[in-house]
């Protein structure tokens, strides 16, 4: 047995005595030694409430056992990070002592370079940004180590959020020209990360601005949040030949008909893990083995691009008390008061 945060009836958590999960012959096994949390954590106790499940996604630590399929990396003992779906199933789920994945959905932490803290910020951070910038089905932007010419222009709704910061570093290292919007007080942070103009998202001219920043020529752009009024602001965003807008959930009626040149693309990291879900009665998807061969590829780059220092983690907000403190850090980001960095635990 082992301890985990384990989702519970009346939408309410617990830790609780939960089984080890048991290993799939191409799974690893991993004593998790950090957790970040993700906006998905709490809605997944409020909305979903999968009961039975163990919550969190995103995570790092060490390979402490291998199915029969894995001869290869990852070693035993190796430092590794990644993500899972937290929520949705008893046998997989970062809030725990031990967490199991799939092999080819972990990435190597070079020595040296992360502390488990930071790891742990680029699971479902990173993989949704590759997911929006690179898959073919999203924005099919040139993918490292292509490069293109830097002429074209990428846009990030909320670019001091996790996807937002990885999506404007992976933009950069592509090549591309980056606008991004956040709050002022996030102004220094987007910048430094690479992005070549910064806006006030509150600014009432602000589609004005940006369109005269840009000449007018968004024609790629993920909007992190995908609010209704977000999806709105990014339709008006778009440039003049419209393009394609990637989405955290599903376009909305009224940002579809603002912008008829616009492609709106809904997309869901957890595809890529290679498991059939649901986020209720009426909400499921498929596996795709498309997904997750693309985000498979990205992380055999991953350890590289970190090692040469190309992708910084998210900033930290480490979180005193393991397990037994989520309930309260969950709580911290439903009354919206994270902002620019991540909130990890360290278990």
């Amino acid at each position: 047995m082992m301890k985990a945060l384990v989702v519970r009836e009346g939408k309410t958590i617990a830790v609780e005595d939960h089984p080890v999960p048991q290993l799939g012959d191409d799974d690893v096994l991993v004593k998790v030694v950090a957790v970040a949390q993700n906006p998905t954590d709490w809605k997944f106790v409020d909305a979903v409430q999968n009961a039975g499940t163990v919550l969190g996604c995103d995570w790092s630590g060490h390979v402490v056992r291998r199915g029969k399929n894995v001869t290869a990396e990852p070693a035993v003992g190796a430092h590794v990070a990644g993500f899972v779906m937290g929520g949705a199933f008893a046998d997989s789920g970062a809030y725990a002592e031990y967490v199991k994945t799939p092999a080819e959905l972990v990435w190597a932490v070079p020595p040296g370079t992360l502390s488990h803290e930071q790891a742990a910020t680029m699971g479902v951070g990173v993989c949704t940004a590759v997911q929006c910038l690179y898959h073919r089905e999203r924005l099919g932007l040139a993918e490292p180590p292509e490069k293109t010419e830097g002429a074209e222009w990428v846009f990030v709704n909320g670019g001091s959020s996790s996807v937002g910061q990885y999506a404007i570093q992976l933009a950069r290292l592509s090549g591309y020209k980056v606008a991004a919007t956040s709050s002022p007080h996030n102004f220094a942070l987007v910048s430094s990360l690479g992005a070549d103009a910064v806006f006030d998202y509150r600014d009432p001219n602000v589609v004005a601005t940006i369109k005269e920043a840009t000449a007018d020529g968004v024609h790629h752009a993920i909007d992190t949040q995908s609010t209704k009024e977000t999806q709105e602001l990014c339709a008006r965003i778009m440039g003049k030949d419209g393009g394609k807008l990637i989405l955290m959930f599903a376009p909305t009626f009224k940002a579809k008909k603002l912008r008829k040149d616009v492609q709106f693309i809904p997309t869901l990291v957890y595809t890529a893990l290679g498991r059939p879900f649901a986020l209720g009665p009426q909400a499921k998807y498929a596996a795709q083995p498309d997904d997750r061969a693309q985000v498979v590829g990205f992380l055999k780059k991953l350890p590289m691009i970190v090692q040469n220092g190309l992708l910084l983690p998210n900033p930290v907000k480490l979180w005193e008390g393991g397990l037994h403190s989520i309930a309260d850090g969950l709580q911290y980001m439903r009354e919206g008061k994270v902002s620019g960095e991540k909130i990890v635990y360290r278990l």
